[in-house]
């Protein structure tokens, strides 16, 4: 399992349509997402930064079939008009990739939709 984090920024004054938008994220875009391997998916926000981090089985894999797929599609072109590019974005990069360089492993969590614990 890869876990994947990297950063993207809001234009100034979309806050609160980007944070509405996460509050209704489309169930046939969480379940293309699952199918294509994504497992865990959080989206931090600090102002106009996101930090994103996810679990996903073959990130570069995910990335293709995202690419293919008439469902995110229609969500980066809803989502499109809220972006600015991150300040230090490198060339070629579609998002700040960040690299990991301190890792704590869990030996479970709790699961508050189910109600128990789970392992990891």
């Amino acid at each position: 399992m890869q876990r994947i984090a990297f950063q993207l920024r809001i234009k100034a004054g979309m806050e609160d349509a980007y944070d509405e938008a996460h509050r209704h994220v489309w169930p046939e875009l969480l379940a293309e997402l699952r199918s294509f391997g994504v497992s865990v998916y959080s989206i931090f926000r600090r102002g106009q930064q996101l930090f994103l981090y996810m679990h996903v089985h073959d990130y570069a894999e995910l990335t293709k079939r995202l690419a293919a797929s008439e469902v995110n599609l229609r969500w980066q072109q809803k989502m499109a008009p809220l972006f600015e590019s991150v300040p230090d974005l490198q060339p070629g990069e579609g998002q700040a990739m960040m690299a990991e360089v301190f890792f704590m492993p869990g030996r479970s969590h709790y699961n508050w939709e189910q109600g128990k614990k789970n392992e990891e």
